[in-house]
């Protein structure tokens, strides 16, 4: 069983930034991926970022070269740094792990986003 709480979440103009964090409640080198997906109002869940525990990234079209996706092993967080918001940025953030050994997936409750003038 892995608990996930996002953290990090507001109100921020067009352009700016924000940094979500997400706690594990394990150790996170048990997780082979950690990631952090988003859903809209009226959209589906999507992918922003994951890594892996080889440290290895992936990234939405929408995000590269904005985000940042960064494992914290000692502190057993995940981090996503966002550089230049737009509106369409606004969603729920979850963060998501899958366990390296059963491939089971968690899910966190979620942080708001909201980007707006």
């Amino acid at each position: 069983q892995v608990h996930l709480v996002e953290s990090g979440g507001g109100l921020v103009q067009p352009g700016g930034s924000l940094r979500l964090s997400c706690a594990a409640s394990r150790s996170i080198l048990s997780l082979y991926v950690m990631g952090w997906y988003r859903q809209a109002p009226g959209k589906q869940r999507e992918l922003v970022a994951r890594a892996t525990s080889g440290d290895t990234t992936t990234y939405a079209d929408s995000a590269k070269g904005r985000f940042t996706i960064s494992r914290d092993n000692d502190k057993n967080r995940v981090f996503l740094q966002m550089n230049s918001l737009t509106p369409e940025d606004t969603a729920v953030y979850y963060c998501k792990a899958v366990t390296a050994d059963t491939l089971d997936e968690y899910w966190g409750q979620g942080t708001q986003v909201t980007v707006a003038a």
